[in-house]
């Protein structure tokens, strides 16, 4: 590949697969992104961890609407499963694990049914990012439980939201080629969060929820 760094080059001299070198290179910039609609923005999603990892879900599959379908339908039948089972008055761990395998074979039924009608893109999702997805059920169950069901749906569309922004500037050919030709350029991110960490301003959330004060100041 031309222009590739003679870093990166080593690395893959070494066996790393070029792919996994990118994507480590590429982190650094999706969580600052996050930290950026956190800080800046004030969209809060579920954090910052599950933002990062359902983005780099959605890169291995193969279209991104298949990744917004699972992501969808793991939150339905997660949602569902918690009413489903409130009567039960069961234990915590116990509810996760029956809610777990439920969300599990939905997900079999869901990509049986991509076979059946022909969405070959659906259906060849593998176990990577649909174990990712499974990991939302206990994030947003917790949250239902602590701030309601408007809350968790908030924080799950916010969540979606990012990822797939996410997912496009992870995917974008001119940032990979950036990356690949200068991979120490990634250090900045680590400035730009001292900057967003020293951030005290109001967000663009706040300036949308208190505009009405705003204007009688």
């Amino acid at each position: 590949m031309e222009n590739i760094n003679p870093v990166l080059a080593y690395l893959v001299a070494r066996g790393l697969p070029l792919d996994t070198v990118i994507m480590l290179f590429m982190l650094p910039i999706i969580v600052t992104l996050i930290a950026f609609f956190r800080q800046v923005v004030g969209i809060k999603a579920f954090g910052i961890y599950t933002p990062a990892i359902v983005t780099f879900a959605f890169l291995t599959i193969p279209k991104l609407r298949y990744g917004v379908v699972v992501f969808v339908a793991v939150i339905v039948v997660g949602m569902l499963m918690r009413y489903a089972l409130k009567k039960l008055r069961l234990l915590y761990l116990p509810r996760m694990a029956i809610t777990l395998s439920v969300v599990a074979f939905s997900m079999l039924i869901l990509l049986a049914l991509g076979g059946s009608f022909q969405r070959t893109g659906l259906a060849s999702v593998k176990i990577f990012p649909i174990l990712i997805m499974i990991t939302l059920v206990e994030k947003f169950v917790g949250t239902q439980i602590e701030k309601g069901n408007r809350t968790a749906l908030i924080l799950a569309l916010e969540t979606l939201v990012i990822s797939i922004i996410g997912f496009y500037l992870a995917s974008w050919n001119g940032l990979i080629e950036f990356i690949i030709a200068y991979p120490w350029a990634v250090l900045f991110t680590i400035p730009i969060n001292v900057f967003l960490g020293k951030w005290d301003g109001l967000r663009l959330s706040e300036y949308v929820r208190f505009r009405n004060v705003l204007k009688n100041m």
